[in-house]
């Protein structure tokens, strides 16, 4: 473990410390780096754990970030739905990488040590990129709504003037959400201990290492999460609540068809991201079980980004079409189908 300067401490602030600070130690100074303990030390799982990891990592990127490139190379999706789409596929390749990079480092080094700010920055940017996602899912909800209830003024009613403001604010809450946790959780002081049972710096996991009283971090914790989970869940419910009506008043089986796929998939990918997010978070600190909340919080960091193309793009058919065309243009790929 590496330490300042002992006279920086001081013994008052030693014995008020709280949590796993109990025992009274005189001289001892602030932590300046962390070290990310995983899931096991057995050197052989760390390297499946990295062969498998990596796998995700790599399907991940791919998966987005084609996603993104063919929704700009072809016309036919410059629209907002697709804009929405790329913006979830951006955003799903930036937090998977805030985590992943390091994660596999770590498998396959000794040393998993992160510095007090590099720890601070991969909270920052997780917090802002999963609350971003949040709103993101709910302004796709609404995009959908608009589509669904009243096609033929969606073009007006989602114009540039709406979406754009839309995308926005999902960056500017998840900015705000994301500086508001990292300032609180890293204002605290941590003597005791460095070793975080976890593959990122996350904030329950800082919290039950940190000297300090850490009840108005629950408080904020628990509140702003419940405050951003209730809000967006209620836009989704509302969204689909005039979906349904729409949906009951059409009477073709070919329009049912057709809106139950494009907003089922949307609600698949809700569902996954924010009943993870829910089961991490939105608990009280005694039901916060280490290793068990570990492996909820790898899920929605690394698995639902590399689901995501799958779930929202993959089954729409527009998108098909255009992989169609970026396949039937491609001559590498009609010459590997000529050989075989």
């Amino acid at each position: 473990m590496d330490w300042e300067d002992p006279d920086t401490a001081t013994d008052t602030s030693v014995l008020s410390a709280v949590g796993p600070c109990r025992i009274q130690l005189k001289n001892v100074t602030k932590v300046t780096k962390f070290t990310l303990l995983g899931f096991t030390d057995d050197f052989e799982l760390q390297v499946y754990l990295f062969l498998l990891f990596f796998a995700i990592y790599v399907f991940t990127l791919l998966g987005n970030l084609g996603l993104v490139l063919l929704v700009t190379a072809d016309a036919q999706l410059h629209n907002p739905m697709y804009y929405f789409l790329c913006m979830l596929s951006i955003l799903d390749a930036c937090y998977s990488s805030v985590v992943a990079p390091k994660m596999l480092v770590n498998f396959l080094t000794d040393s998993k040590a992160i510095s007090f700010i590099g720890c601070a920055t991969q909270m920052l940017l997780f917090v802002t990129f999963g609350t971003t996602e949040s709103f993101l899912l709910a302004a796709m909800a609404y995009d959908r709504y608009v589509a669904i209830y009243n096609p033929l003024l969606y073009s007006i009613n989602m114009s540039p003037r709406v979406y754009v403001p839309l995308i926005t604010a999902s960056y500017v809450g998840g900015i705000v959400h994301g500086t508001l946790h990292t300032v609180a959780t890293f204002s605290l002081s941590f003597w005791a201990s460095n070793e975080i049972r976890h593959v990122f710096c996350d904030i329950p996991p800082l919290l039950a290492l940190s000297c300090s009283d850490t009840h108005i971090n629950q408080l904020l914790l628990f509140y702003f999460v419940d405050s951003i989970k209730v809000f967006t869940i209620l836009i989704l419910l509302i969204s689909y609540g005039f979906i349904l009506l729409a949906i009951l008043r059409m009477h073709t089986p070919e329009g049912r068809q057709k809106v139950f796929s494009t907003c089922g998939s949307h609600l698949t990918g809700v569902a996954v991201y924010h009943g993870a997010i829910l089961f991490t978070y939105m608990r009280p600190s005694s039901s916060y079980a280490l290793d068990h909340d570990m492996i909820v919080s790898v899920f929605y960091t690394t698995v639902i980004p590399m689901l995501n193309p799958i779930i929202h793009s993959l089954r729409n058919k527009d998108v098909k079409e255009a992989m169609k065309k970026v396949f039937e243009r491609n001559w590498f790929v009609k010459y590997i189908c000529s050989i075989k």
